[in-house]
């Protein structure tokens, strides 16, 4: 570890950005923002967007952050945007790999899924690790991304992956981070009962609605080029160039470092660490630049340590 890595950060408090995951394409509808240029303002894109569970599809634009996307769509359908606990792209199954993220595809299609099912549990802790990895929607609806296979979870056939924690303990953890909804979880004591109160997305057979008979492409003509828009807490949404391969590459690593580190998975905030180490020469000032951007987190030491050797891992080439 470096000497004085804590040390030289910087102590004022700053807002921790909200931060969801990215996905990879799959056969859709065509979206309306392909036909803009790409130089086009990114205000002015339209994405095309249905209900997961059924719908007619809308369209949706002028959103430059995950909350306002949800607006957005909620307008388009009529619903509350709290109903909304997470979206894929390309896919209306509760597909864990193609979340959205902060960067959407100039062509994709977005599916909302929305709140379906309450369900309840009781769970006799009787191991360390419950075997659950947590991500959330960028404004808040923390939720179950992965299952640990053979885990105390995953013999609990009730939790399923895509379901958002309401309550543990009779504690509301609805508007919680997803990081501090895997530290409750981790601080549980073991040898005790604990009960959770789950949302489970809303299936198609809860709530028919004619899904609309649009076009359909096959996939090798589905494209997202190189181009995005992303999505920001502050400030307007931009639309980007996509990360480099060796980019790529160090924010998987980054991303597999969070779940080891905090039971967590979030592709942006990973590549948002990944951004923050582009031009810093060694780990201190790695750890200050990741403080005045992300300071909320309080990673520790051993973590940051282990992120910047990621990066550099990438750049050297000895990443798979």
């Amino acid at each position: 570890m470096p000497l004085g890595l804590r040390s030289k950060k910087k102590d004022r408090s700053r807002e921790t950005s909200k931060l969801v995951e990215s996905e990879a394409a799959a056969p859709a509808p065509p979206s309306a923002a392909a036909a803009l240029a790409p130089s086009a303002s990114a205000s002015r894109l339209q994405f095309h967007t249905q209900l997961a569970h059924g719908s007619p599809t809308g369209r949706v634009g002028g959103f430059g952050s995950a909350r306002e996307l949800y607006a957005k769509i909620a307008e388009a359908f009529g619903i509350d945007p709290a109903e909304i606990m997470f979206c894929t792209l390309n896919t209306h199954k509760v597909d864990m790999d193609k979340l959205l993220g902060a960067q959407i595809g100039l062509e994709d299609f977005i599916f909302a899924h929305i709140k379906g099912q309450r369900k309840e549990v009781e769970i006799l802790k009787t191991d360390d690790v419950l075997g659950l990895t947590i991500t959330d929607n960028g404004a808040g609806c923390p939720f179950i991304k992965r299952i640990k296979e053979g885990s105390l979870m995953d013999q609990t056939k009730i939790i399923c992956v895509g379901d958002h924690i309401e309550t543990i303990n009779g504690k509301n953890v609805s508007d919680c981070r997803h990081y501090e909804v895997a530290k409750m979880l981790k601080d549980l004591e073991k040898g005790r009962m604990f009960k959770l109160e789950l949302i489970e997305p809303m299936k198609a057979f809860e709530k028919l609605e004619p899904r609309s008979k649009g076009r359909t492409l096959p996939e090798a003509k589905i494209s997202r080029g190189r181009e995005t828009l992303r999505l920001r807490t502050k400030g307007p949404a931009t639309v980007e160039e996509m990360p480099t391969e060796v980019e790529e590459k160090a924010i998987k690593k980054v991303d597999e470092l969070l779940e080891t580190y905090m039971g967590i998975r979030d592709i942006e905030l990973a590549a948002t660490m990944v951004e923050a180490g582009r031009d810093k020469k060694n780990p201190d000032e790695f750890a200050v630049a990741l403080d005045e951007t992300l300071g909320d987190f309080a990673f520790p030491d051993e973590f940051v340590f282990d992120v910047w050797g990621a990066i550099g891992d990438a750049k050297q080439g000895r990443l798979e």
